[in-house]
C-alpha cells in the first residue's frame, strides 16, 4: 500500500508526516512517497525523507497512484478530478466544511478528519486538536508581546516604575490554558473568560483571575469548543466581557462552535473603550473571529488597538507543529492499517467511526448531514 503525503497550499508550513515518522510506516509493510518540497518550509529536505526510506515523486503521479493521501488541508479541486486514493486523512475541518466534505462523498472517497476525532483518553495520542492548539496559545502570548508598545512584566528602576501587562483571556481551552501559562512566565496579570465553570481549578492552578458568569449552557461534550448561550446568559456576558476588556491591555480570544461562526465577543464598543496601544489576537479568526474587526490571516488596527487574526500560528512552529502532528497522524493510521500494510477499516472502533466522514458514496456523519440539509 501507498501512503503519499501532500505539499500544502500556501501559507501552510507544516507537513503531515517529518523523516522520522517514516520508520514506523515501514515496519508496517508500508511504502512512502513525498511531493518534491513538501516538507521544506518544516526544515525537512527531500534528501532527508530519501535517506529515511521514502520516494520523492510528482504531485500529479501522487494523486492519481497513491491509495492513502495524507494532507493537512483539503486537497485542491484539480487533484480530485484525477485522485485514485482510497482515503484521504487531514484535518479538513469538516463540520465548517461540510459542503466539500459532501463533494469528497460523491466521489467515492474515504475521508478521515482529525478534527471529529472523539475526544476521550484513548484519542489523547491522536489529537490533533490539542497538539496545534497548545501551540497557538503559546505563538498568540509572544505575538502579542512583539505588538505590544510596552512591557509585559512589572519593572522596578530609578527612572520609575513599569506595571505589569493586563492580560484577558476569552476561553480556557488547550489554546487558552497555554496563554496563560505563556503569558504568567512573561510577567503578565492575567484573566480568564470561559462559560465552563469545570476549567476554573485549572486556570487559577496556572496563577490566573477566573471571571465567573452564571448561567452558563453545559459544554462539556462540545469537544473543547465553546456551545451556543441563552440570550440571558449572552447580554450577563456581554457586561462582563466589556469591564474586562476596558482594563485589559492584551487579550487572547480563542472561543469556536463547531459548525457555525465564531461568536463575537468584542463588539466595536467595547474595542472604542480599550486603551490606546492594546492588542487582541483573535485565534478563532478561520471561522469568523471573536470580534468584530477581525480579519483573518490579516493584522489591522481599529481605534488605536491593533487586532491580529491568526487561524495559522501553528504553522509559525513548522518543526515542531509537524513533530506533533505527524505524531498524531501514525498513531491514528495504526487503527486502520493491519501488520500486513493492508487497509483494515473497523467501524466498530469509536475512533474510527468517529473520525470517518465520508464512506461508499455517503456523508457518514449526522452533524455533517443536518448541516447539508
Amino acid at each position: 500500500m501507498i501512503i503519499a503525503v501532500l505539499k500544502e497550499p500556501a501559507p501552510e508550513t507544516r507537513v503531515s508526516l517529518l523523516p522520522e515518522h517514516l520508520a514506523t510506516l515501514q515496519k508496517w509493510n508500508c511504502t512512502v512517497w513525498i511531493e518534491h518540497d513538501a516538507g521544506l518550509a518544516s526544515f525537512a529536505t527531500d534528501q532527508k525523507y530519501i535517506d529515511a526510506g521514502a520516494s520523492v515523486q510528482d504531485r500529479k503521479k501522487i494523486v492519481s497512484e497513491a491509495d492513502i493521501l495524507l494532507s493537512i488541508n483539503p486537497i485542491a479541486e484539480s487533484d480530485l478530478a484525477q485522485c485514485k486514493a482510497s482515503v484521504l486523512l487531514g484535518f479538513y475541518q469538516a463540520l465548517y466544511n461540510a459542503a466539500l466534505i459532501h463533494t469528497w462523498a460523491t466521489k467515492k472517497l474515504t475521508v478521515f478528519s482529525m478534527d471529529m476525532l472523539p475526544r476521550t483518553t484513548r484519542a489523547q495520542s491522536m489529537d490533533v486538536l490539542s497538539s496545534q492548539a497548545n501551540i497557538a496559545g503559546y505563538k498568540a502570548v509572544l505575538l502579542a508581546a512583539h505588538l505590544y508598545p510596552r512591557y509585559f512584566p512589572m519593572f522596578m528602576t530609578a527612572a520609575g516604575s513599569i506595571p505589569p501587562a493586563k492580560v484577558l483571556i476569552l476561553g480556557a481551552g488547550v489554546a487558552g490554558l497555554q496563554a496563560i501559562a505563556t503569558a504568567k512566565r512573561l510577567g503578565a496579570v492575567i484573566e480568564v473568560f470561559d462559560t465552563r465553570p469545570a476549567v476554573k481549578e485549572e486556570v487559577m492552578s496556572l496563577g490566573a483571575k477566573f471571571v465567573e458568569v452564571e448561567g452558563a449552557a453545559d459544554a462539556s461534550k462540545a469537544g473543547g469548543y465553546a456551545v451556543e448561550q441563552s440570550a440571558e446568559f449572552l447580554e450577563k456576558q456581554k457586561l462582563r466581557i466589556a469591564e474586562a476588556v476596558a482594563k485589559a491591555d492584551i487579550v487572547i480570544t480563542t472561543a469556536q462552535i463547531p459548525g457555525k461562526k465564531a461568536p463575537i465577543l468584542i463588539t466595536d464598543d467595547m474595542l472604542h473603550a480599550m486603551k490606546n496601544g492594546s492588542v487582541i489576537i483573535d485565534i478563532a479568526a478561520a471561522t469568523g473571529g471573536n470580534t468584530s474587526q477581525t480579519k483573518n490571516n490579516d493584522t489591522v488596527q481599529y481605534h488605536n488597538v491593533m487586532i491580529a487574526g491568526k487561524s495559522f500560528l501553528p504553522a509559525a512552529m513548522p518543526s515542531d507543529a509537524s513533530k506533533l502532528y505527524g505524531k498524531n497522524i501514525l498513531n491514528f493510521l495504526q487503527l486502520i492499517i493491519n501488520k500486513e500494510g493492508e487497509l483494515h477499516l473497523d467501524f466498530e472502533d469509536d475512533l474510527v467511526k468517529g473520525t470517518c466522514v465520508a464512506y461508499q458514496g455517503n456523508i457518514t456523519n449526522e452533524r455533517i448531514s443536518a448541516l447539508l440539509t
